[in-house]
């Protein structure tokens, strides 16, 4: 029992000492992107849960700090999601405009119809991203429905801008191909 009440402690100190090292940089890439400072709070407090519910024993972590801003960026985009009015993104010029195009064709005026379309094209969306492999669904994610640069994704995950774009290529033609059908039954009838 003793044995045990040291490792909690041991445990607790590892976990203190994380939180002393991250709390104020990670508290800054929050803020940056969640304009209310109770959400801030919340987020960074849900971070560091997180953390302190894994067994750092049985399943180190490796890059600590890459970890722990994914885990701040997934709530991030989770907070959003859930604040957030149904509204389709705007797309890059990349993908020849076919986001936007749906967009402007089928959500320009608010009626029960296009409530209705709004939620469909959410749904098929929301299937499609689930498809996607992580990495492409995340950068897509991030630089379209949160608004992120390739930079600043850069800088938080350490992985290159040339890379962030080549995986958010692979997302839009997989989404494109994916959400076809449902373009061409509502924008050519």
């Amino acid at each position: 029992m003793q044995e045990s009440k040291n490792e909690d402690l041991l445990r607790e100190r590892e976990i203190a000492d994380i939180y002393q090292k991250y709390r104020s940089p990670l508290w800054g890439f929050i803020a940056k992107r969640v304009p209310s400072r109770e959400d801030c709070e919340d987020i960074l407090q849900n971070v560091f849960y997180q953390l302190s519910k894994i067994d750092l024993e049985e399943n180190p972590i490796e890059q600590i700090s890459s970890w722990l801003y994914s885990v701040a960026r997934n709530q991030i985009i989770d907070r959003s999601r859930k604040k957030k009015d149904v509204s389709l993104p705007d797309s890059s010029a990349e993908d020849g405009g076919f986001v936007r195009e749906l967009t402007d064709t089928i959500l320009s005026s608010d009626s029960p119809e296009t409530d209705f379309l709004k939620a469909l094209i959410w749904e098929e969306l929301d299937v499609a991203l689930s498809e996607l492999p992580d990495e492409q669904r995340n950068v897509f994610e991030l630089t379209e429905l949160e608004g992120f640069s390739f930079k600043e994704i850069s800088e938080a995950t350490g992985i290159g801008v040339n890379t962030l774009i080549s995986r958010k290529r692979y997302a839009v033609l997989h989404l494109r191909k994916r959400l076809y059908e449902l373009y061409e039954d509502f924008l050519t009838n």
